[in-house]
Parts: structure tokens; sequence; C-alpha cells
């Protein structure tokens, strides 16, 4: 997931506006809720994608089709797919609508003309994908040095910041996570999830509400992570 700073959030919403005003002619497709965009398997479009409305989750596949491992989570205005400028011809991680989504496709020869041509939206692609690799950076050192329980908490304080709605003191995910995604996220069994979330409801920082709603006490969270690193 995109690093939640306003550094972040601003560069991920110019390089949007810029592609939207640059490709308003391009096509809009919907996929309905856990529809594939795309898969690991054969040869994928040739195509990025910008989240018009709508959540897409991208994970990695085993070779029996088996979901290992969410790497992303992206929500209206991220970009994704641009792996396909490898060249390669093939994806390393499949895209799954979460829920009803809207997005806008953008060809690989169209993209990397408009690259060519204009130099500020080159900028912007090149800072967009400076922050995504910090993502992924900051991801694999979580997963090297950080404990499950730490790991689990990181992981829902970044889901609530990006995902969640914010009321006085807390962030409410209205989008139902089942704890095997959560397992897939931060790498660790749904057993152990399951434990661990438990803990952070009787420690009260996370509450389930009605439809699967998951309130997310950040302020407190955050505090009680920062405990545990210190010990």
């Amino acid at each position: 997931m995109i690093q939640q700073t306003p550094e972040a959030e601003l560069i991920r919403r110019e390089l949007c506006d810029s592609l939207r005003r640059k490709c308003r002619d391009s096509r809009i497709v919907k996929f309905s809720k856990h529809e594939n965009v795309y898969c690991c398997e054969g040869v994928a479009p040739c195509s990025i994608y910008v989240i018009e409305s709508g959540q897409v989750k991208l994970s990695t596949v085993s070779r029996k089709g088996e979901e290992e491992c969410i790497v992303g989570i992206n929500t209206p205005g991220d970009v994704f797919g641009e792996l396909c400028l490898s060249g390669t011809g093939e994806r390393l991680e499949a895209a799954t609508a979460m829920e009803e989504t809207e997005l806008r496709v953008v060809s690989c020869a169209t993209f990397s003309s408009l690259l060519r041509s204009d130099a500020l939206l080159a900028q912007g692609f090149v800072r967009y994908l400076s922050v995504r690799v910090a993502d992924q950076q900051e991801a694999i050192a979580h997963l090297v040095t950080d404990d499950c329980e730490h790991r689990l908490g990181t992981t829902l304080l970044e889901l609530a910041r990006k995902l969640g709605k914010r009321d006085r003191h807390n962030l409410t995910i209205e989008h139902q996570i089942s704890q095997t995604e959560l397992s897939h996220i931060v790498g660790m069994t749904r057993s152990r999830v399951s434990a661990f979330m438990r803990r952070f409801r009787e420690l009260g920082l996370i509450e389930t509400r009605a439809y699967n709603c998951l309130v997310v006490r950040d302020k407190q969270l955050s505090d009680y992570l920062n405990k545990l690193a210190s010990c």
C-alpha cells in the first residue's frame, strides 16, 4: 500500500489527475466483486490501470493457483499494473476487484508515448514509483524485523488509514477484510491472526460492529505498538 503521508498522497493525486486529463478518451471498464482484472497465468493485457471507483487487491499466487500473499490494496486514484512496462508480457501478481470497481485502462504503448512527450508526467510517474519502492522496502523490513503481533497491528493501522473513515477518535473500515486476507498480508497463519485480533479487542484497540465493520482506535493502537517496540 502506498505510504499514507501528505507528500505521498499529493504525488498519487497529481499522477492520477494528470493521467485522467491526458487519457480522458481511454475506455472505462467495470468489474464485479471478486472478478479478476488480470491473472499471473498466460499473457495478460499490456495495460496500466487507474482506479476510478472501488478497490483492487494485488496478490501473488502459488503454482496451485492459491493466493499466497496480498502485496497491495488499491483505492480510487491509485495506479497499478505498471510492471507491464518491463516488456516481459507476464504479470508477477494477480489483480482482483474487492467490490464493484471501475477502472480507466491505458495501453502501455499510449502510456509510454505520454511519458516521452510529457516531462511533467514522466517526473510524476518516477516520484510515484519511488514511493512504491519505499513502500515495498518498508513492508519487507516489517516482515524481517517485527514480531507477529507488531506486524499485524501495523498492518491494521495502515489499512485503517487508507480504507477507513474518520470519526472523532476512530477509523472505521466498512469493507470487510477477512482474517484469511489479513493472514495473507502479514504472512502468518489464520489462527495466529485470530488470537492477536482477540487480544486487540480485549485491550479496546479495535472493535467489530454491525455488517463486519472494523473500528480501529488508531491513537491507542499506535501507542500500544510503540510500547511493544520499546520492550
